[in-house]
């Protein structure tokens, strides 16, 4: 499976969030520690737009802590939430002009067992979806999963093959997309830009 995926390039993080989100299902997120490679397909995103989305970082206009956003396409935007939880989101649109895309929820595929004990899990049954969607069922927890932090991973290059954090693609196939309004805003809550593959198990809320 992994071993036929291929690094996700520059170009196609260079458009509308919208079109990105729906097409980032499916892809792995993949972070190599060491001789550990960890990593979780993609099956639930948010879009977040520029200026006129009032729940976007960006929304405030450019600053020091969000100007990744800002940036060129493909890196990571790391925000700290709730003085608890890490959330990892990827800068969508040409350098100059802000869009990113939130990663909620991944369904784990490569180094399971490490996963489960970045988040403190012991006595998992890792052959359980029930047990398995504990790991990285929420935006927070995959982060914990994966080792994600702001002074570690903020600014980081998806797409370079020289990064320890990266977005890649191995060919899967999604049968049915479904789209909601986002979680946990209140600001341009309406707006239905919350993307998941449809019936998967591992989604942070259905």
């Amino acid at each position: 499976m992994m071993r036929d995926a291929k690094l996700m390039r520059r170009v196609f993080f260079n458009r509308d969030p919208r079109i990105v989100a729906r097409e980032l299902l499916g892809k792995i997120i993949v972070r190599n520690a060491g001789r550990k490679m960890l990593a979780g397909r993609i099956v639930e995103v948010e879009a977040y737009l520029g200026a006129g989305d009032l729940a976007a970082h960006a929304a405030a206009g450019h600053t020091a802590r969000n100007a990744v956003l800002f940036g060129p396409p493909g890196h990571a935007y790391v925000y700290f939430i709730y003085g608890v939880h890490y959330c990892l989101n990827i800068s969508c649109l040409p350098n100059g002009e802000a869009g990113g895309i939130l990663f909620r929820a991944l369904e784990p595929i490569s180094g399971i067992p490490a996963m489960a004990e970045a988040r403190g899990f012991t006595g998992l049954d890792l052959a359980s979806a029930r047990d398995l969607r504990r790991i990285a069922s929420g935006p927070g927890k995959l982060c914990e999963a994966l080792g994600v932090t702001r002074p570690r991973d903020n600014g980081k290059d998806m797409v370079s093959p020289h990064s320890d954090l990266q977005v890649m693609d191995d060919g899967f196939s999604v049968e049915q997309i479904a789209v909601t309004p986002r979680i946990g805003i209140t600001k341009s809550a309406e707006m239905p830009l919350r993307y998941i593959i449809a019936g998967n198990a591992f989604v942070s809320k259905k």
